[in-house]
């Protein structure tokens, strides 16, 4: 991630509100706020991160207002001081006998250190400024909201009664309604999720932040460019190599939180090679050099295009081709839903060569999957001889090359998911979870870790309850038998559809499984008063299921070793005891 806003990226600008308000900074553009107003993005550009900015009035003569900064002292002085607070009351002490002071807080002196709203009349009349005033104040757009603050403050006439916590409470509810002001914070996965929550959380399925730190830490995603493919015994299958599969319905967002653990979410900053070699020919000359000269130079054709010098080619940059360290992606659709990472500058209709999930992010439908030999892009098309490719038309020509490059792009993503052997799963759908495990268990390595996200809890307790320890006894005692038959055999000859009623998956290729939920809430920490806030945003629950995938023993499991009976122990007579009672004794 970048330490300052370049051009082209996306930024989330935090409100006073709370809200986060996502824009993409292009040069010479205006960026609205709504009701705080219109500021050019030229303003933002090549400036740090987290800091916050207050828009100020408009100037004569020009149509976008100016930025200020707002230094650290004066966000801690707001925070902490107490410039509203109202003056004590001298005639505290005068109260009647009868209250006033008996159920306020005071010292051992006598004197009042915190005072209470018994007495407190909250009403609307209290306020002197009508909306119409207000409205006015904000339209002549003086200072940049603490003067409209300030004046509200000092019309209301019951501000001299409330409580240090209800001043305070009061002024932080005015402070968001009329300042201008944001902050610019770098777009994360995180603040991603928050926005999109806020708005449309069917979009992600309810996924939350705490929900997608359990599934990148589940699945124990990390970067895995250094790690070796290894090849299994049977000399085809493939193991390790720092790669995950993924089922996504959740637009891009899990394969965000995945990609940012393993380092291949925010694009590389571009070297200055490039663009100093694209700078030398306009570069401006020296003052030695600005003297014209008029050179003859007859055997120069300057209208010759032949000779002039010409770029070498860019070589091509295959997609997909990483072998360590990437992302399967599987999808429904011709195409994978990744709407997300276009927040991370990754488009995936016109994906850039120089993001890393150019290379390592790898996508494949379901039916390139199950059944390649019906899907269209899995057959090979025709290869044509070196004197047909002259023969045609460039325009052909490059589509021909398109046909063989997406052809053999496909195969070899398909063919390497065949193999198998990666190091997690994860599930993020709405589909039958019992059906998509059924068919992506088998890929995960010995060891690997599988995790289902769902925002219901009940397809994932079916699915705990398919791999439970219970179900799995009653596979392996229907497998092999007490009579010694093999149970593959059996199934055959029996057909599938009991197992299929009874065992949807098998129950002996996942290990340890559990069902796990985690949601942060916001809490109202006051004494004895604290509680959960009232406002807070409902919704679905969250869920998780997570487990370990084995690789069964082959065969049955016999128990080995002596089987010899136990002999009860008799007293054995000693020598000594012997000979004692034969000696006769003498009279």
């Amino acid at each position: 991630m970048h330490s300052h806003i370049r051009p082209h990226t996306h930024v989330a600008l935090r409100l006073p509100s709370g809200i986060l308000k996502i824009v993409e900074l292009k040069p010479n553009t205006n960026i609205f706020l709504g009701k705080f107003g219109t500021f050019n993005s030229n303003l933002l550009l090549g400036r740090p991160y987290y800091n916050t900015y207050e828009l100020l009035d408009k100037d004569d003569g020009k149509k976008t207002a100016e930025l200020r900064v707002v230094p650290a002292a004066e966000l801690h002085a707001e925070a902490v001081g107490d410039g509203h607070a109202p003056p004590p009351a001298a005639e505290e002490a005068d109260e009647s006998a009868e209250g006033g002071a008996g159920f306020d807080i005071v010292g051992a002196d006598g004197e009042v250190i915190m005072r209470n709203n018994r007495l407190t009349v909250d009403d609307a009349t209290r306020q002197t400024l009508t909306m119409e005033e207000i409205e006015e104040l904000k339209k002549a757009g003086t200072g940049s909201g603490k003067e409209i603050i300030a004046k509200i403050m000092a019309s209301h006439q019951a501000i001299s009664e409330k409580t240090a916590f209800s001043l305070a409470k009061y002024t932080l509810r005015k402070s968001r309604k009329f300042l201008r002001r944001f902050t610019a914070l770098p777009l994360d996965v995180g603040k991603l999720a928050e926005h999109i929550l806020e708005k449309e959380a069917y979009r992600i399925m309810e996924l939350r932040e705490e929900s997608l730190g359990l599934i990148s830490s589940w699945s124990n995603v990390h970067y895995g460019a250094t790690s070796r493919v290894l090849t299994a015994e049977d000399g085809v299958s493939q193991i390790g190599g720092g790669r995950w599969l993924v089922v996504d319905d959740t637009g891009g967002l899990v394969v965000a939180a995945l990609a940012e653990k393993m380092g291949l979410l925010y694009p590389t900053e571009e070297s200055d090679d490039t663009s100093d070699e694209d700078e030398e020919p306009t570069a401006s000359p020296s003052n030695d050099q600005q003297t014209p000269t008029d050179t003859a130079m007859p055997d120069a054709d300057p209208t010759d295009a032949s000779n002039r010098p010409r770029k070498p080619p860019r070589p091509h940059i295959p997609q997909m081709s990483a072998y360590t360290n990437t992302l399967t992606i599987l999808h429904p659709n011709n195409q994978p839903n990744l709407a997300c990472l276009k927040y991370f500058g990754y488009d995936v209709g016109q994906p850039s060569t120089a993001h890393p999930l150019y290379k390592h992010l790898k996508s494949l439908s379901w039916l390139s999957l199950i059944a390649p030999e019906d899907d269209p892009s899995y057959i090979e098309p025709e290869l044509l001889s070196a004197t047909e490719l002259e023969n045609m038309k460039s325009s052909k020509r490059g589509n021909y090359y398109k046909k063989r490059r997406r052809w053999e792009k496909t195969k070899r993503v398909v063919d390497e998911t065949k193999r198998g052997g990666f190091d997690g799963l994860v599930v993020a759908t709405s589909m039958d979870v019992k059906g998509v495990l059924k068919e992506l268990v088998p890929l995960v390595r010995g060891g690997g870790k599988v995790v289902v996200y769902h925002q219901n809890v009940e397809p994932l307790v079916k699915l705990v309850d398919c791999y439970s320890k219970e179900r799995r006894a009653a596979f392996i005692a229907r497998e092999f038998g007490e009579s010694g038959q093999n149970g593959k055999r059996a199934l055959e000859e029996n057909g599938d559809a009991d197992e299929d009623e009874d065992f949807p998956v098998n129950p002996t290729l996942l290990l340890a499984p559990s069902l796990q939920t985690a949601r942060a809430r916001q809490w109202q920490v006051l004494p004895e008063r604290t509680h959960p806030m009232m406002t807070s945003k409902g919704g679905a629950e969250g869920y998780l299921f997570t487990a370990t995938r084995v690789i069964p023993v082959e065969g049955r499991v016999e128990a080995r070793g002596h089987g010899t009976r136990k002999k009860r122990k008799t007293a054995v007579e000693t020598p000594a005891e012997t000979s004692a009672a034969e000696t006769p004794v003498e009279a």
